[in-house]
């Protein structure tokens, strides 16, 4: 089956997957902070958060082992993440529907020309400048009561104390980043150039195919 993108738009297509799914698995994952809460490794994401205390018997806090999502969002700790989460998460969604039509466009003709390509880079330039909005934003939830239990009680907004960067913080900044500039750029050379003959045989099946329809329905 004849493909509608070129060999450059074949390598925008498996870049765009890759970058989509890096930014967007980064997005789920709770571990872009990572720092640690009576003597137990403590990692975050924007709404996620692996291990966190409780109170116990006598109210003793103890820490339960397990990751998992803020109940709400407005139990997210700051305003700052809860803005980042709605941010990037509308970036990697926005990269999501790009990257799939980009692989379609592998296998169907005619469903990618070049004008199309390079609306569908502009799209990714947005993608990608909305997650790195949110990346930009991270930081100033450093300042909240949680962050700072986890933090040495040192951390502030652009000041991470005793904690440190996640490795997912790096993999979605890099999706985004190859999104903005690699991706963009490739999609302006990703669709064909639409044939004059392709478009004809097109306009007249067209034509045809709503001649006979009119027809059946003008049949007594």
């Amino acid at each position: 089956m004849r493909s509608s993108l070129t060999l450059v738009g074949t390598l925008w297509a498996f870049l765009s997957l890759v970058t989509a799914v890096a930014s967007s698995t980064s997005y789920f994952l709770p571990y872009w902070l990572f720092g640690s809460q009576l003597g137990k490794p403590v990692s975050f994401s924007t709404f996620r958060r692996c291990n966190y205390p409780v109170r116990g018997e006598g109210h003793s806090l103890i820490m339960v082992e397990e990751c998992g999502r803020y109940a709400s969002f407005s139990a997210i700790p700051s305003l700052a993440w809860q803005m980042c989460t709605v941010v990037t998460g509308a970036g990697c969604a926005l990269l999501l529907l790009v990257a799939l039509a980009a692989v379609l466009g592998c296998c169907m003709e005619e469903l990618i020309s070049r004008m199309t390509g390079r609306c569908m880079g502009a799209a990714q330039f947005v993608g990608g400048l909305l997650i790195s909005s949110g990346c930009a934003l991270y930081p100033l939830g450093w300042n909240s009561p949680e962050i700072m239990q986890t933090c040495g009680n040192v951390s502030n907004q652009f000041r991470l104390g005793t904690c440190r960067l996640g490795w997912a913080y790096y993999c979605a900044g890099g999706g985004a980043a190859a999104a903005m500039l690699i991706c963009t750029w490739l999609s302006c050379f990703a669709g064909r150039n639409a044939r004059p003959v392709m478009l004809a045989e097109s306009i007249m099946r067209n034509t045809n195919s709503y001649s006979m329809e009119l027809d059946h329905c003008l049949k007594p």
